[in-house]
């Protein structure tokens, strides 16, 4: 597991597995968001098993999962609400981090500036330029 933080209350992460989840609880992280839908890959962990370990370790646990044709609109304000309610910063994670950046990115805008978004992700090599005319409008 390999945690890039955006925020100091916000990191994402490629894949979890359950024996990651102790290190991110022993890291400081609160909340666990899987943005991986269970099945998308042959041997990825099941969302029910990393949701058990998040549960033993004492943090809190959403599923949010991205398929790769897209998030559903009503994701951003579910992770906006995860954000907003949580006790602790927040580890979110699918595949390779990138759809857990983007959603994290919609969710961001209007609160943060658009180029400080684009540019928490790009020094964790995610490559979020193509957003910024809706980052800037939604600032509006």
């Amino acid at each position: 597991m390999k945690i890039r933080p955006l925020t100091k209350d916000f990191a994402v992460s490629p894949q979890v597995h359950v024996g990651d989840v102790q290190k991110a609880a022993q890291a400081g992280y609160r909340v666990l968001v899987n943005n991986r839908p269970d099945g998308e890959m042959w041997g990825q962990p099941k969302g029910d098993a990393i949701a058990q370990a998040a549960q033993e370790h004492g943090l809190q646990y959403h599923a949010l999962p991205i398929s790769l044709r897209g998030l559903n609109p009503d994701q951003i304000g579910d992770l906006q609400n995860i954000i907003k309610d949580a006790d602790g910063p927040v580890l979110a994670f699918c595949n390779t981090g990138t759809r857990s950046s983007t959603l994290w990115a919609l969710a961001q805008a209007g609160i943060m500036d658009a180029d400080e978004i684009i540019a928490a992700a790009r020094a964790h090599g995610y490559n979020l330029a193509h957003l910024r005319d809706y980052l800037v409008q939604a600032g509006k």
